[in-house]
């Protein structure tokens, strides 16, 4: 295998984890309860990132904890069982940085606070129907499948932002 095609594998199976799309949800969900409509895309920012970075520790140590155990018949030492926790878990990492960015053009007056709210919880959207499009075109070659798929993961994100307009309203 070749140099660019285990990266593109690694980078493939880290953004398709499940880490990965624990971090979207787990984004469109803070930014979903970080303020109101109107809300500051600075305060939507901090609270996301403090949140991303608490939650991606806690899986880390949990991952690692877990790890430890011989439930798959290798007993691992601490330090493999860290440093695997942290490869599987970097995905929640790597998605948050899109609707982060998104959060900055608000923070940045590069666009409106609350347009960029919105806009990062959209992207969002975007972000969980791709993986649902991905994960269901390595099961399915039919279109209409990974059309449902995409469907289907992107729903999550929608109803988040439904809750969001329902609790601010």
């Amino acid at each position: 295998m070749t140099d660019s095609l285990a990266r593109s594998n690694r980078i493939e199976r880290t953004l398709l984890s499940e880490g990965a799309i624990y971090g979207l949800v787990l984004v469109a969900g803070m930014i979903v309860v970080s303020r109101n409509l109107a809300g500051s895309s600075w305060d939507a920012l901090n609270t996301v990132f403090a949140t991303v970075i608490v939650f991606y520790v806690a899986h880390v140590f949990a991952d690692t904890l877990t790890g430890l155990t011989a439930s798959d018949g290798h007993k691992r030492t601490f330090r493999e069982s860290f440093r695997h926790a942290i490869r599987r878990s970097v995905g929640m990492l790597g998605v948050a940085v899109v609707p982060l960015v998104v959060l900055g053009l608000g923070v940045t007056d590069l666009m409106d606070d609350a347009d960029a709210v919105w806009l990062a919880l959209y992207v969002d959207v975007g972000l969980l129907g791709a993986v649902g499009w991905w994960i269901t075109a390595t099961r399915s070659p039919n279109f209409w499948v990974r059309v449902g798929g995409a469907l289907l993961t992107a729903a999550l994100g929608g109803v988040l932002i439904v809750l969001k307009a329902v609790i601010h309203h």
